[in-house]
């Protein structure tokens, strides 16, 4: 076998949130987790490469390093890629493809590199490569050392597998969670989003509070591995779940994607926990009981082009939740500091920067609301 036990894992996230994933990681019982740029690196088996799919909220996808060796030009290359055992990993009735990164290597020239590869992997392996498959074999050659990694996810991580109907400006899952990880949200308190969408942030706490497996409704791509044991990986899957200590709120002004995040909940098995209403965010309430989170996700300059028309509707949001909401803490996800501080709550000091969508997001966080 040529991945050695155990063998590294990376685990990748959205860039500005690798430690808050690496907090998942170690929780969810990974103890050597740590954060790094782009992600999150541990040492494991294969039964954690499922695991990680299966159940960490906030990555990505998760690469598994099946090894490597030294290269320093293109004929070593294709000489040394003959010789290694892929074939204790991969069938060759499943089609794969291939990506190559090059850097600060005599092997500077990634398309060629990935010819030599790919004729290795036919020839020789027998495999079969298709340009649209969900198996990639990655490959990142760096100072000359050749590392192959497998994409064990497939399709991204926050396709969860039971939300159908998105907005127009969705939040992935895998950062709503981490955003709701961030601002300290760990399924025991209400949380309101009163610029809900399709429910992204609703139905994301209401999954975390209840114990459902982020992974429970969809396939991935370890499972057309060679060494994939469906038993074992069917004994970690789990369908219980608890019953939430809180209940969890939405709301839009957009009937439609009141309409989506009903549809959604319901397809998460959460229905019974989650609530939404068509009104403005202007417009929000607080639920009877205890106070929470409101987390919230407005629209903000990248996303709508004249950001001067959202200053009113920050200001209106502000003011709503310091009458409204005392005693609850507020997360707000905005590329436009200024747009933040238009709502004139209590702003913590500015976090670091997330990647998201092509530009730069803050998670704007108060404490409790006097």
């Amino acid at each position: 076998m040529s991945t050695p036990q155990p063998f590294e894992i990376f685990l990748v996230t959205v860039p500005g949130l690798e430690s808050v994933l690496c907090e998942e990681a170690r929780a969810l019982g990974f103890e050597d987790a740590t954060a790094v740029a782009g992600g999150v690196t541990l040492q494991g088996g294969w039964p954690d490469v499922w695991r990680a799919n299966l159940e960490l909220r906030g990555a990505t996808r998760v690469l598994a390093r099946i090894g490597g060796f030294m290269a320093f030009h293109l004929a070593q290359l294709d000489k040394r890629s003959r010789k290694f055992p892929f074939g204790d990993l991969l069938r060759t009735d499943v089609p794969l493809r291939v990506q190559v990164t090059t850097k600060a290597s005599k092997i500077y020239h990634a398309r060629a590199a990935t010819q030599r590869i790919e004729t290795a992997l036919t020839d020789t392996h027998g495999l079969t490569l298709d340009p649209e498959a969900d198996l990639v074999l990655k490959v990142r050659i760096d100072d000359n050392n050749v590392l192959f990694s497998l994409d064990t996810s497939g399709e991204s991580l926050h396709k969860r597998g039971h939300k159908e109907a998105v907005g127009k400006a969705p939040m992935r899952e895998t950062l709503a969670s981490l955003m709701l990880r961030q601002a300290g949200y760990t399924g025991s308190e209400p949380v309101l989003d009163p610029m809900c969408g399709s429910g992204t942030f609703v139905i994301e706490a209401a999954e975390i509070a209840a114990g459902l497996q982020p992974g429970r409704s969809r396939s991935f791509a370890f499972q057309s591995l060679a060494n994939y044991d469906a038993d074992a990986f069917g004994a970690m899957k789990t369908t219980a779940h608890t019953t939430p200590p809180a209940q969890f709120y939405g709301s839009d002004r957009d009937a439609g994607a009141v309409r989506m995040a009903t549809a959604n909940a319901e397809r998460a098995g959460l229905s019974d926990v989650t609530h939404f209403a068509n009104h403005a965010a202007g417009e929000a309430t607080p639920p009877d009981g205890p106070a929470g989170l409101v987390i919230v996700n407005p629209p903000y300059g990248a996303r709508i082009g004249n950001k001067k028309l959202l200053y009113p509707l920050y200001g209106t949001l502000g003011q709503t939740l310091l009458n409204r909401f005392k005693g609850w803490r507020v997360a707000l996800v905005t590329s436009e500091p200024s747009l933040a501080k238009a709502t004139a709550l209590p702003w913590k000091p500015q976090s670091a920067p997330i990647a998201h969508g092509g530009t730069k997001v803050w998670l704007w966080q108060t404490p409790p609301l006097r």
